[in-house]
């Protein structure tokens, strides 16, 4: 049974209920409190929140739904919904009662979409860390919808609480008691273009932000529909127009009503601004969690626990940016900030108890994994992938991805090797765009010898050393026809072919290098230690040659 009326079954279905959501079966006052919202989809891999209520989107009929019952119950669900009229049967009924799973039917033309998004709305408050149990005019603070049903009793009429696009954000019950304008905005989850049309037209939302007193507004007419009078009033911060609430009246409001409606808004406009600021203070505190569980050490196994994640192995995702070279820094922190709330949502829809949070210039996911095998590496990567599919590649997101963290102490390291992935991506990683540290760990080292080749503050010595000064000298390609050699193995004919000379220029100019560098290629030691000496001083790569004495530096 549910401790939290909040987060109750009762409560979903008091809210939602009969506009979008009927019971079919089961017990909402039995049920447990609802830990999340799930999609049920047969084609992939199921990862459901604990006591999720699951939204059974292609699921119908009494074997299908039967079925889907007996797999919710195994895997720890509350509720399914699926889409209405449900068949009534005892088979049916059997089955819900015996798993426990309450079955829910969602209103013929309603969108799942929608659904979905009202369900996270209501379930929200308390989803990281402690909830607080602050209250404003004796309703829980934030709690849009309670504040709708306590007007609609002030009022007698059934409510909604918009944004000034006319989305809905809350809305009262008794909404059948309306018409159906008001019934069509629940189910879309804003005001239909049409009669948005024909208030602007009248002048009415010009009025209604204008003033601070209630604006009655006469039935629409159009064609034969029928609907009833309306009063709104604007939700004010200050000169801020937060949005406003809106009565569907059966009968004229008296003024004693008139006065509770104006009253009414400047505690909407509170639990407007209470939400608000409790979203951005959510948000921090989760970057703060995420941040303390990657440090690792006594705080991360608490920081875990906060955000749901403290019994599953998990792997650690680094989201960088290469941005183009006009982009200014303002629109690359947008961009990053965009980006990174765009990897919550689609963390989130794979696997609901990911985490997400923007660290510095790095936007870094903790993603629950089975185990440690290369199965749960490679859904990582396609996960990854998915993800840069979807955005494109016009600011150059790359993903770099880190060991698995079987233990809250591994984190840390999961997140250092995310961060080295990221960095081989970052310091020409091809046409990747996703890597996995186990892919790229030669790449990763060979760029923290670089780092140490700076720090010493190495210089290139010995045969390389003499090959670049020479070349210095006499413009010759000393350099370049090595690197051409060692390319190829030892091989004349495509070496040749990929410097453009003939081969018999190629192999005496093979001879010079030789001779010049005084190296003795048909040593592999020597070989190796030239490939790697070229690597590590940035020619490589690159080509660059540096005059003798030069500094290394990082590719």
């Amino acid at each position: 049974m549910s401790t939290n009326p909040a987060r109750g079954l009762s409560r979903v279905l008091e809210d939602l209920g009969p506009t979008l959501l009927d019971l079919v079966h089961g017990d909402p006052a039995a049920a447990p409190e609802l830990g999340g919202v799930g999609i049920h989809d047969p084609h992939d891999e199921q990862h459901y929140p604990e006591r999720a209520i699951v939204l059974g989107v292609s699921v119908h009929g009494t074997e299908q739904i039967s079925r889907l019952l007996c797999e919710l119950a195994e895997a720890g669900a509350a509720a399914l919904v699926v889409r209405g009229p449900v068949e009534q049967c005892g088979a049916l009924e059997a089955v819900a009662a015996h798993t426990g799973i309450a079955l829910l039917a969602l209103t013929p033309g309603a969108s799942w979409a929608q659904l979905a998004a009202m369900l996270r709305t209501l379930l929200a408050e308390g989803d990281v860390g402690e909830s607080g149990g602050q209250t404003l005019g004796g309703v829980p603070s934030g709690d849009l919808f309670a504040l709708a049903n306590a007007i609609a009793t002030l009022l007698d009429a059934p409510i909604t609480i918009e944004d000034r696009r006319s989305r809905i954000l809350a809305f009262s019950g008794r909404q059948d008691e309306a018409d159906p304008a008001r019934v069509a905005s629940i189910l879309a989850r804003r005001v239909p273009e049409r009669y948005l049309r024909l208030h602007e037209d009248q002048g009415v939302f010009k009025e209604l932000y204008r003033s601070d007193q209630p604006v009655h507004i006469s039935p629409p007419t159009l064609g034969d529909e029928v609907a009833l009078p309306r009063v709104a009033i604007a939700v004010r911060a200050g000169d801020e127009i937060l949005g406003s609430v809106w009565a569907a009246l059966r009968k004229p409001l008296t003024p004693e009503r008139e006065e509770a409606f104006r009253e009414a808004a400047k505690l909407v406009a509170l639990h407007m601004l209470r939400f608000r600021a409790g979203t951005d203070a959510e948000n921090r505190l989760r970057a703060d969690l995420v941040t303390s569980a990657l440090e690792g050490g006594s705080a991360a196994i608490e920081s875990l626990g906060r955000l749901g994640l403290a019994d599953d192995p998990l792997l650690v995702l680094a989201m960088g940016l290469e941005p183009a070279a006009d982009t200014d820094h303002a629109q690359l922190t947008a961009e990053r900030q965009r980006l990174s709330s765009a990897l919550a949502v689609h963390m989130a829809a794979v696997q609901p108890r990911s985490a997400v949070a923007l660290l510095g210039d790095v936007a870094y996911a903790l993603l629950p994994v089975q185990d440690a095998s290369a199965a749960a590496r490679e859904r990582a990567v396609q996960v990854a992938e998915n993800f840069l599919q979807r955005t494109g590649e016009r600011m150059g997101a790359v993903i770099g991805i880190g060991s698995v963290a079987l233990e809250p102490a591994a984190l840390a390291r999961s997140r250092a090797n995310a961060d080295r992935a990221l960095r081989v991506l970052s310091h020409g990683g091809g046409a990747r765009r996703v890597a996995a540290i186990n892919d790229v760990h030669i790449d990763a080292l060979l760029l923290e010898m670089q780092d140490l080749a700076v720090a010493h503050r190495d210089e290139l010595s010995g045969p390389i050393a003499r090959l670049v000064e020479y070349d210095r000298r006499h413009n010759a390609h000393l350099v370049e026809t090595l690197r051409a050699w060692l390319d190829a193995f030892g091989d004349v004919l495509p070496a040749a072919a990929s410097v453009f000379v003939h081969h018999n220029t190629f192999r005496y100019r093979i001879r010079r290098v030789a001779e010049v560098g005084r190296i003795d290629l048909r040593d592999p030691s020597v070989r190796f230690a030239a490939m790697l000496e070229l690597r590590l001083m940035g020619l490589y790569d690159t080509g660059a040659e540096p005059t003798h004495g030069s500094r290394g530096t990082t590719s």
